[in-house]
């Protein structure tokens, strides 16, 4: 039967997570085995570091939407204790290391923060429609500064960071777009706060700086879309596998690197 061609259909949205775009970038066949493959493969076992970021992450959102009267430096070291994640660490005595120093990273962080000023939105899911991508993300915080929405991204590993981080991020351009969307308020500023020093990497969109990261996405996107065959998802091997969930299940990517990272290896002495 001859297949007919439908012409002047609308073209699916493609879900342009920050995430689902950086990881295509990355590697197509960790795309394949995250967004493709039903079931994925099974991946490696957790990180500490992710566990560490994460319970840094939920600490901060509890005690930003917490009762005011509780937003104390005291209340941010409990709360990393109420939510502490333990996986991935080498033993009971290497997580309390850690724990501690989480503690003392959200004390310290939130004691430069006024408790009365409510932001918009903590932990804040945004969306956005552009032509044929729906921009989706999470927002660590969104503050509300004069008429003017300003996205905080909350970073907690130990690689300092510079203004270009904050300036190329894509993942950021994508949620300042969202955000001015969702909460239909202008949102260019975007800013990175690296907890493990206490410095903020501030930068101001134009309206010019974000058309280019969301051509950037369509060309992603474009890529990622017309994936179909196992040969469009091709790995691309570099020393990144070495943090892969998904090495055990890539050839290529354990030729790279043989040798398999603790789950612990990423954090600081």
């Amino acid at each position: 039967m001859e297949q007919i061609e439908l012409t002047g259909m609308p073209q699916r949205l493609f879900r342009a997570a920050p995430a689902r775009l950086t990881t295509w970038l990355d590697c197509p066949r960790r795309y394949r085995f995250s967004y493709v493959d039903r079931p994925a493969p099974p991946k490696g076992p957790p990180w500490a570091h992710n566990s560490f970021g994460n319970t840094v992450h939920n600490a901060l959102k509890a005690w930003s939407t917490g009762p005011v009267e509780r937003r104390t430096p005291d209340d941010a070291r409990r709360l990393v204790d109420t939510g502490w994640l333990g996986e991935g660490y080498r033993d009971d005595a290497q997580a309390d290391v850690h724990r501690e120093r989480a503690r003392e990273m959200v004390a310290g962080y939130v004691a430069t923060l006024d408790p009365t000023d409510e932001p918009a939105g903590v932990e804040r899911q945004v969306a956005a429609k552009r032509g044929s991508l729906a921009l989706e993300g999470r927002v660590d915080r969104i503050d509300r500064r004069g008429d003017e929405l300003v996205v905080v991204d909350y970073k907690t590993g130990r690689a300092p960071l510079t203004d270009a981080d904050a300036r190329g991020s894509l993942a950021l351009a994508i949620y300042a777009i969202a955000a001015a969307q969702t909460l239909r308020t202008p949102c260019t500023t975007v800013e990175l706060h690296h907890l493990p020093t206490g410095e903020v990497l501030r930068h101001e969109h134009s309206e010019e700086s974000l058309g280019r990261h969301l051509r950037r996405a369509e060309a992603i996107a474009d890529e990622a879309r017309r994936a179909v065959g196992p040969e469009d998802f091709p790995p691309r091997p570099s020393d990144g596998c070495r943090w892969c969930d998904f090495v055990r299940a890539c050839p290529e990517g354990r030729a790279r690197v043989p040798t398999l990272l603790d789950p612990w290896a990423a954090l600081p002495d």
